[in-house]
């Protein structure tokens, strides 16, 4: 959209986050800028979109674009270093023309089901370039493995180049992701917040890695050997050893925390990322994520990658939450898959609430033709898909 040109939209709901919903309010763009967000009648609209939800663009804080191919071909089990062995086997046997071919396709499905900034995770950072070409913000995190001090410093040395090489891209940002405890030297998680970018790393995310942590045992001992990376000496005490040494100035995401405590001492600049289906899908018990949450600890969502999700649909992930935890506020549940993941990711100065000044991100989600006095209810309630994308001002998809 030309910056001299204003459009003000207007919807049954105006749901902009951080402040209470607006019935029949404004959202006013120029350019590529949310310049206004009001309530009905303090302005003319341009456009009303009708019986829907107009939000914030959808985050996605934590997935894995390299491995789209991999839907429907190897499905969470109980076993997670089998199915750890058969994402592996995919990595290796995949080219790189192939490789960025699915990064493409994740991309494609991230924008159809509404995210416009996402935390993706990437074997020598590979998604970059395709990232920088697509309409949607991204934090892309190089992906570093290595237990013992060889293969760390390798991998500290692989780091640097990939940060040295990188094309600046106005909607992208770097990052590091030391992979996991069981994976990576447990000093690499200090390392990696030196570089001064975000990091994330994935963390408690099953049993099996507090039974290597705690007690040097388990199916990751086998699973280790295998690859020829055992090295005990390398491994972090638990996961409470790992939120210590990653306390720091940089924001720090940690993925799944799927067996944390509820009493972890989460850091000050970390973030749990919760991905509801995945989560299900390995059987895990019940998430701590309101635990955290009622302690004040910023929860973001994610869909993981599609080696464990059967889709990279953001709002699919909030809708999950909703029917499980009915009870749970629509607005916490919206923060979740808006703002909070733009936080995480040190993008909220420019996206993840409507607030005038920031970047024209909205999306619209059709509602039910119900009354709620709570439009977080109808927009959950609804199985209703994404309908319109919009990106720094223009539209990506047909939106009335």
């Amino acid at each position: 959209m030309p910056t001299d040109q204003q459009l003000t939209l207007t919807a049954r709901w105006v749901l902009p986050v951080g402040v209470p919903p607006l019935e029949g309010g404004t959202v006013t763009v120029a350019g590529d800028t949310i310049v206004a967000v009001e309530p009905r009648g303090a302005r003319a609209a341009d456009v009303d979109l009708g019986n829907v939800a107009l939000l914030p663009g959808l985050v996605n804080a934590h997935t894995h674009l390299d491995l789209s191919g991999l839907r429907g071909q190897c499905p969470p089990s109980p076993d997670f270093t089998g199915w750890l062995r058969r994402v592996i086997a995919h990595r290796r046997g995949t080219t790189p023309e192939q490789t960025q071919a699915d990064v493409r396709a994740g991309i494609a499905e991230c924008l159809r089901y509404g995210t416009t900034l996402v935390g993706d995770i990437a074997s020598g950072g590979a998604s970059w370039d395709a990232l920088a070409q697509a309409p949607l913000r991204a934090v892309v995190f190089h992906e570093l493995l290595g237990l013992s001090r060889e293969r760390a410093e390798v991998a500290c040395l692989g780091m640097g180049r990939w940060l040295g090489e990188l094309r600046p891209s106005p909607n992208l940002r770097p990052g590091a992701s030391p992979h996991a405890p069981y994976s990576v030297r447990s000093s690499l998680f200090f390392t990696a917040t030196s570089w001064g970018v975000p990091v994330t790393t994935h963390l408690a995310e099953t049993a099996a890695e507090l039974e290597l942590l705690l007690h040097r045992r388990g199916p990751f001992v086998a699973f280790l050997r295998e690859m020829g990376v055992w090295d005990p000496e390398g491994l972090a005490e638990d996961p409470e050893h790992v939120l210590r040494l990653t306390n720091a100035r940089v924001p720090v995401l940690y993925a799944h925390g799927n067996y944390l405590r509820a009493e972890a001492s989460i850091p000050a600049n970390g973030t749990i990322v919760y991905c509801p289906r995945t989560h299900a899908a390995f059987g895990h018990p019940p998430h701590p994520f309101r635990d955290f949450l009622a302690r004040g600890v910023r929860v973001a969502l994610g869909t993981d990658g599609l080696a464990s999700n059967p889709d990279l649909d953001l709002l699919a992930e909030a809708h999950f939450i909703h029917r499980k935890y009915p009870d749970f506020p629509g607005a916490g549940l919206l923060r979740m898959a808006t703002l909070a993941g733009a936080e995480a990711l040190g993008w909220d100065g420019a996206t993840g609430s409507l607030t005038p000044g920031k970047s024209a991100d909205l999306v619209t989600v059709p509602l039910p033709d119900e009354d709620d006095v709570d439009p977080h209810r109808l927009l959950f309630g609804s199985a209703a898909p994404v309908r319109g994308v919009m990106f720094r001002g223009d539209w990506l998809s047909p939106h009335l």
